[in-house]
């Protein structure tokens, strides 16, 4: 049983995405002094800024279905992973877990193999950006296909992806097609990667078989690797996010801006370490460094993009 999510606050008014404590008091029919003791003890999600206590809607309501009773014996009960992150990696990402103090250990090997270790129980959250071709979106119909729980995903970003060249585009190339055309070395990730998956489909929609492309035979594990590939001749083209391009000094032809979203289960979001790497998410430091590595469009970091 679903715990009931109000709209409006006990006047009647609608609650506004960012509540003041008498607010939020409001919204959930508690007394103020209530919530300020669920404060005081940290047991409610908010924050203090310039003096003031503040409360995220979409957060309280996250709280709310954490804390819900249900029928036949109480909270469910989990097993509590790891404090792992798994999936795809990304730059920005492992910057924001050395940066928060969040003391995640990183297990970066493809957006599919991160979602079924959290499905096993096996990790605490998995970074993902895993594009559908039926609708053109990103991630909902993955996490949407994990086995029943109550799971959560959370913006953290947008990225553009595109080929990855050498220096100059010596062999001109100017689309899926071309690489074809062209006889260009193409390094691919690995299969489960969202950069194999996202490559996959681009191939589909230019209309080239697979069998035209001159693939390396062994894939690369991380952008990192791809890169390295190019860089140093072994491989002409390949797919890639555009801060992995800059940081090798590598052309980047643009092709598709995806979403990066963070998956966990509505219980794991309250922990202590993904509350500490979602407050460096939302902070001015990580939109900067953000804007340093290059590629990216965080204005839409910390949204709740699916919540089962």
């Amino acid at each position: 049983m679903r715990a009931m999510k109000f709209a409006k606050t006990a006047a009647g008014r609608e609650a506004p995405e960012l509540m003041e404590l008498k607010e939020v008091a409001a919204y959930l029919r508690l007394g103020e002094r209530t919530v300020y003791a669920l404060v005081k003890d940290r047991k409610i999600p908010c924050s203090r800024v310039t003096g003031k206590w503040l409360f995220p809607k979409r957060l309280i309501d996250l709280w709310i279905d954490e804390n819900t009773e249900h029928v036949g014996g109480g909270r469910r009960d989990m097993q509590v992973p790891r404090a792992l992150l798994v999936g795809s990696h990304d730059p920005l990402l492992e910057w924001a877990v050395r940066e928060s103090g969040c003391d995640f250990g990183l297990l970066c090997g493809g957006s599919r193999d991160g979602l079924a270790r959290l499905a096993r129980g096996e990790a605490s959250v998995a970074g993902i950006h895993l594009y559908d071709r039926r609708d053109g979106t990103f991630n909902r119909h993955a996490v949407a296909e994990l086995p029943t729980n109550e799971w959560v995903a959370i913006r953290m970003g947008a990225r553009q992806q595109g080929l990855l060249l050498a220096e100059g585009n010596p062999l001109g190339v100017r689309g899926v097609r071309d690489v074809a055309d062209s006889a260009a070395r193409v390094v691919l990730r690995q299969p489960g990667a969202g950069s194999r998956e996202l490559w996959d489909a681009l191939v589909e929609d230019a209309g080239v078989e697979q069998t035209r492309f001159k693939t390396l035979e062994s894939p690369a594990l991380t952008e990192g690797d791809l890169a390295l590939a190019i860089r140093n001749g072994v491989a002409d083209v390949g797919l890639a996010i555009e801060s992995v391009a800059r940081a090798a000094n590598l052309e980047f032809l643009p092709l598709m801006q995806e979403q990066f979203d963070l998956v966990m289960t509505r219980r794991q979001y309250f922990t202590l370490p993904v509350q500490k790497l979602f407050a460096c998410i939302m902070s001015e430091s990580f939109a900067r460094h953000a804007a340093a590595l290059g590629g990216y469009d965080v204005s839409e970091r910390g949204t709740v993009v699916y919540n089962a």
